[in-house]
């Protein structure tokens, strides 16, 4: 059985800033990526170390899709934030984040 997706309020807002080329591949990858078995590490999804954002990073071209995986009372993938990287900085809606 599939996850079903859901995008925060905030992941929206992100999305605002991207070209709609950038949304259509991120719209994509989180089909294809995060529909089943979102929680195996692959080169482009992995665990990320603890933090306040989320708990998973997928990775498509330079943009990075944050994620959470719910599995109680149903299977959920939860977006929490979008963003762009430039070189060794990450930009979520327009802001540059630490």
């Amino acid at each position: 059985m599939p996850y079903k997706i859901k995008y925060s309020k905030e992941a929206i807002d992100h999305l605002r800033y991207l070209s709609a080329g950038q949304r259509s591949i991120i719209f994509d990858a989180v089909d294809k990526q995060l529909c089943y078995e979102p929680t195996v590490e692959t080169r482009n999804r992995k665990l990320m170390r603890p933090n306040a954002l989320s708990v998973y990073e997928l990775r498509v071209q330079n943009l990075r899709i944050y994620f959470d995986v719910e599995e109680i009372p149903e299977k959920i993938v939860v977006i929490r934030a979008i963003g762009q990287k430039y070189r060794n900085k990450v930009y979520l809606g327009g802001e540059e984040i630490l």
